[in-house]
Order: structure tokens, then sequence, then C-alpha cells
């Protein structure tokens, strides 16, 4: 395997404390304003689709320790998942409702959640499962030096069925670059991406700003 040329992390005052002042408002602000749109959501879940509302499952926080994630329901109760599977939205165990709320980003809105007890960040990598996090190489664990985001940069930037090591690449460049201009501008990008869908939004990763951080030599 080629070896990672690694800069230092970003010790900076934003990583260090302001992300956390920032998602504790942040959340606290977007929990109050979608607390209507997630009740209905929970609604329409129990409604259409036999199984409990929300989905929880554990997954690999910062620097890996477990913790429990919480999305809203979208696959049938009954399935197993798969860690090495991809899902996109047109994966035949997911529901009808499901499949909305996957493609507005509503089965996400619970997380805030995990956010305002401190385990996830508003934005950075997405949590991953335990399996895959104990398969990480000394580079794909650069994804867990910050907190899991609710949305972040591979998921306005790439697809669900973009290849794993591809997201991975933007979730270390996150780590590297992460700053509240950077953090703003996957917000906003992440409103762009609800309206016009990941497909019309996503980029190769070689092709991006982002990959001239994240460099393997031989």
């Amino acid at each position: 395997m080629s070896k990672d040329v690694i800069p230092s992390i970003p010790a900076t005052l934003w990583v260090r404390r302001g992300k956390r002042v920032s998602d504790i408002l942040g959340g606290s602000l977007l929990l109050l304003l979608c607390s209507p749109l997630m009740l209905a959501a929970a609604a329409f879940i129990k409604a259409t689709s036999p199984g409990p509302v929300f989905f929880r499952q554990a997954r690999g926080g910062k620097n890996g320790k477990p913790f429990i994630v919480i999305k809203f329901r979208t696959m049938r109760a009954d399935r197993t998942p798969d860690p090495e599977e991809l899902v996109p939205l047109n994966h035949a165990e997911i529901t009808t409702v499901g499949r909305l709320l996957r493609r507005l980003k509503i089965d996400e809105l619970p997380q805030l959640f995990n956010v305002l007890h401190g385990d996830m960040s508003v934005v950075g990598p997405r949590p991953t499962l335990l399996d895959q996090v104990a398969d990480y190489d000394s580079f794909r664990r650069q994804r867990l030096l910050v907190k899991p985001g609710l949305t972040g940069l591979a998921q306005v930037y790439s697809s669900a069925a973009a290849p794993w090591d591809e997201r991975i690449s933007y979730d270390i460049a996150y780590v590297r670059l992460c700053r509240p201009l950077l953090d703003l501008s996957i917000l906003l990008r992440t409103v762009l991406v609800v309206f016009l869908g990941e497909n019309s939004t996503a980029h190769d990763f070689a092709s991006t700003r982002f990959a001239r951080s994240v460099h393997r030599v031989p």
C-alpha cells in the first residue's frame, strides 16, 4: 500500500472550542425549527411500515469511541445491515416513505440529539459501523480525529453510490482543512443537495480543490 504524506492536523481554537459552542447553539436552533417536520416524519413511518420509528446503531465516534447513533428508520425493520454494502436511494429494501426521507435528508435529523449530547457535530465525517472502524488503516483513521457530523464534505460533494475510499478522501480533506468558513460552506451546500439531489452536485474527488490536501506517494 502506498504511504501517505500526513500534515499536522489543525489544533485551532475553532477545532478545540468553537465547534462545540457552534454545535450547541446551532443544534438547539435546528431542533426547534425542525421539530414539526420530525413529528410528521415519525407519524408517516409509523403509519406505513411495521417496526420502530427510530433506527439505533453503534457507530464509531471521535478516535473510534463507540456511541449509539439515532436516525429515522428508512428500511425494512427486519433487515440486517451489511458493512460492505453501498445503499443507494433505489435500494430495494428502502421503504417508500424512507426513500423520501433519505432524498430530503430528513432521516438524519434525530442525530441532532447526538449533537447536543456531544457525540457528534453538526458538520464532520459521517459516523461509520464499528466493523469498518476496526478495519481502518492509519490513513483512514484520520477521519476519526474529529467528531462525526450530521452533514459533511463527502455528503455535499459525493454520493451514496460513490466508492468508499472516495468518500473517505473527502472526510480526511475535511479533517485537514477544518475551519469555520468550510463548515459554513458545507451547511449551505447541504441545502443545495436537498433541493437538487446528491447526484446533481457530486464531483470526482481528484477534480476538486480538496484533493491537494490528501496526497499519497509511492
